[in-house]
């Protein structure tokens, strides 16, 4: 693309990009977009942080990541607040901003927090599917009940296709109770259930999926039954003793792992207690098997046996979301969609 003086910025609400969503095949994106970055065909740089509390008391932060993959440059701003609940709102919420590769202009702006939520589930169902594989799935487990939980459990449902059941925990009860019957109905197949803790939760399935807006870390190793996988998507949720104890670990990048001073990962690599992979493991320490380009590219270093626990812990690549706006992005100019915004 090329944008002219003239050329107005193109403004997708968030019904467009939702419409235009629901037929993205984003775990490819985001599959495709893992091993351009490991070929050097994508990037990020580091992202910014911004962080406040409200005048309610809640706990606030923006960020901004940007990224590029193949000829799309932008970055995302995605704005969280936990008191967000009070108010019938999504914790999070934010704008995507694709610029012309030449001129640097901007020229597309698009609501960005459904991008965000689905480039996040692309990532979880990609590392599963490259880890263990998709068709044995036939349970998995949610700790925490929101907006990625819905989009996680749509991109799984779609994916997997021995799914029978799905268990459900979240901190306030009746929120877990509202979506296991709203996303049952939608989807009569499959069986929902809500536990009554987390621990249980993690116990009845070999695949959990946490995401929360926990700060705790509190899963601890011996919840997970032999041979589960548990996707660290909010990653405060995995106590020391599961990310140090578990049989393989993977990362979507060390770099982002290295640099946090933020979470438990980020702090025990700070400490020297969890190393880049291919170096040697730490006393009372241990590596990260893999980052995700590795992993999707290669595959594990040697199988995973059917007894192993797996733990996978993305960060978050900015670098995904570029690819998945600028499929939106192309999409949107086929089909003569958006907002004209004046410059």
């Amino acid at each position: 693309m090329t944008a002219s003086t003239a050329t107005p910025i193109t403004y997708l609400p968030g019904e467009d990009v939702a419409r235009i969503c629901a037929d993205l095949p984003v775990v490819d994106i985001v599959h495709d977009t893992l091993l351009a970055f490991r070929r050097g065909e994508a990037g990020l740089t580091p992202e910014a942080a911004l962080r406040w509390t409200t005048p309610t008391g809640a706990a606030a932060r923006s960020l901004i990541l940007p990224g590029w993959s193949g000829d799309h440059y932008g970055c995302k701003i995605i704005n969280a607040s936990l008191g967000n609940h009070r108010f019938g709102l999504p914790r999070a919420a934010g704008l995507i901003v694709l610029n012309d590769p030449e001129t640097a202009r901007p020229v597309c702006v698009m609501e960005g927090g459904l991008v965000s939520a689905l480039r996040t589930a692309g990532v979880s169902v990609a590392a599963v599917r490259a880890a263990r594989g998709l068709d044995g799935v036939t349970g998995a487990s949610f700790l925490g009940c929101g907006r990625q939980a819905q989009v996680h459990l749509d991109l799984l449902a779609a994916a997997c296709p021995a799914l029978a059941e799905v268990v459900l925990y979240d901190q306030d009860a009746a929120r877990a109770r509202e979506f296991a019957a709203a996303w049952g109905a939608s989807h009569p197949g499959i069986a929902v259930t809500v536990a009554e803790t987390a621990r249980e939760a993690v116990g009845r399935t070999a695949l959990t999926i946490a995401v929360t807006t926990t700060t705790e870390p509190y899963v601890e190793l011996d919840w997970l039954p032999a041979g589960a996988t548990f996707v660290n998507v909010s990653l405060d949720d995995a106590a020391e003793s599961l990310l140090l104890g578990c049989d393989r670990l993977y990362v979507d990048n060390w770099d982002l792992v290295a640099e946090d001073d933020h979470r438990l990962l980020g702090k025990l690599a700070r400490a020297g207690r969890v190393t880049a992979p291919d170096t040697a493991p730490p006393e009372n320490g241990r590596t990260v098997d893999a980052d995700l380009p590795t992993l999707l590219s290669e595959g594990p270093a040697t199988p995973v046996a059917p007894h192993e626990r797996v733990v996978i812990n993305p960060f978050g690549m900015g670098v995904h979301d570029i690819a998945v706006a600028a499929a939106v992005h192309a999409r949107a100019l086929e089909q003569g969609v958006g907002i004209a915004l004046p410059r």
